[in-house]
């Protein structure tokens, strides 16, 4: 009997590892099953666009993939060279094509890989159309080697320079030029390598780069995931040689890390936070915004502050992106660090968030601790944590089922005042702290999360939720 592999598309699409799972032959099979939609909805004209990361191999499984879905009839925009996941998402909108196709495990271990597809508006696939490719992954697999249709175009293309292009019309990129910031820009040996350089390029702003250089190892790291301790060498040189700021992007480019100027990690939260009152305090932009549940509760009173209204999702872009469209909202975003921005692709963009918050520091002429200062007077001092706990396949259910069960009433001696189980277990405590327990889409990990007005609370509200959880 054929082994037949577990492919499912989690949070954010198929992620493996690269010779078990990840295979040549299953990702043939990913792309048989992309085809197949495409043809059954009827869209086999417009064609699918076909992106890779910096990987092991990502430029060989994406010639793989384009050639499947050319075999199928369909014809295939390839990227030119390795590219971050938003170029590729917005060159789905600019060839038109019925969906994207991204080769990348985005912040996962080096001996991972993935299988992102994107909707035609260039975001994460929603839920139904995920459900339609799964659906077709049976057939795909006993067909995988079927040519069917005669073979259509594979048109390389240049997805960078329009992505460029785009960038530069979002953001004021002559104000960030003109404003004299030094700049330190870690690409963690991804995708993102060069791109802010480029935008940034012949000003008084100066931008110097580590780890731009490909390297599947991504060695020093545990994961290229732009988290403070995976940014030792990005802090190191803000302390060593006095930087503004330091930003970082992961493996594929569309999250972001931010270190201040006293070489001090921001969460995504505080990031995100400080996004959104620069966008509405400063550029003065329309809209509200969408998070998951696992973002600050500081966004609750910012929107309250500024008069719009705050969006809750579940944990994924694929909930983001459309919860962003649906109530035109300046920005959307969740606590990996991924946001989205208005006028652009509904999905996350890590250079782009790093330009909108460059821009803060232009047009405010604040360091970034005085930005996070600034929106803490309006919301009070809060502070976060993530934890994660690697699970064995056995012990999945148990843990699935644990979480079902508890519904403590207090944690770190914090009354409950409410909860949400749309994506795990969110409960909302006394005084704007909370705690999130979940599943990772991506990964075998259970994520708990918690924020709280001082690190004390906020690690006893962890530790309390931990020993409920037998974790």
């Amino acid at each position: 009997m054929t082994y037949q592999p577990d492919i499912s598309f989690g949070t954010d699409g198929w992620r493996a590892i690269i010779g078990d799972d990840y295979t040549f032959e299953n990702v043939r099979a990913c792309a048989a099953a992309v085809a197949m939609d495409v043809i059954a909805t009827g869209q086999s004209t417009r064609g699918v666009a076909v992106g890779y990361d910096t990987r092991f191999q990502s430029d060989a499984f994406a010639e793989c993939v384009a050639e499947v879905i050319a075999a199928r009839g369909i014809p295939v925009y390839l990227a030119d060279h390795s590219t971050p996941t938003p170029a590729l998402s917005l060159a789905v909108t600019t060839t038109d094509a019925a969906c994207g196709v991204m080769i990348t495990a985005s912040h996962n271990p080096p001996e991972w890989n993935g299988f992102k597809v994107k909707s035609d508006a260039g975001g994460s696939a929603p839920p139904h159309q995920v459900e339609r490719i799964e659906s077709y992954l049976p057939e795909a697999m006993s067909s995988v080697n079927d040519s069917g249709a005669s073979r259509a175009e594979i048109r390389t293309i240049d997805m960078v320079s329009p992505y460029l292009a785009q960038l530069a019309g979002l953001v004021d990129i002559e104000r960030i030029k003109s404003a004299g910031i030094s700049v330190a820009v870690d690409s963690m040996h991804g995708s993102g390598a060069g791109i802010i350089a480029a935008l940034l390029d012949g000003g008084s702003t100066e931008v110097s780069e580590i780890r731009s250089e490909v390297n599947p190892a991504f060695p020093g790291m545990k994961q290229p995931e732009p988290v403070g301790d995976n940014l030792y060498p990005l802090i190191s040189s803000i302390n060593e040689t006095g930087f503004d700021v330091g930003v970082a992007t992961d493996g594929d480019a569309d999250r972001l890390g931010v270190v201040a100027e006293n070489g001090v990690y921001l969460t995504t939260l505080e990031a995100f936070s400080m996004l959104f009152h620069h966008l509405k305090a400063r550029r003065n932009l329309p809209g509200g915004a969408a998070c998951t549940i696992t973002m600050s509760s500081m966004m609750d009173r910012l929107a309250q502050h500024h008069g719009v209204e705050l969006h809750r999702t579940p944990v994924g872009f694929k909930f983001v992106g459309p919860a962003m469209l649906d109530n035109a909202c300046v920005l959307g975003g969740e606590e990996s660090g991924g946001y989205a921005f208005a006028g652009h692709i509904p999905e996350r963009d890590g250079p782009l968030s790093a330009l909108f918050f460059l821009e803060s520091m232009a047009i405010s002429g604040k360091s970034p601790t005085e930005l996070l200062a600034e929106i803490h007077e309006i919301t009070g001092p809060h502070t976060f944590r993530r934890i994660d706990i690697q699970f064995t396949p056995d012990q999945r259910d148990p843990i699935a089922s644990a979480l079902a069960d508890d519904s403590p009433k207090s944690l770190g001696g914090i009354d409950v005042i409410s909860e949400d189980r749309r994506d795990g277990v969110r409960l909302d405590l006394q005084n704007g702290a909370w705690a999130v327990v979940r599943m990772s889409g991506t990964e075998p990990l259970l994520r708990i999360y918690a924020e709280a007005t001082n690190e004390e609370s906020r690690d006893a509200i962890l530790d309390d939720y931990r020993t409920h959880l037998g974790a």
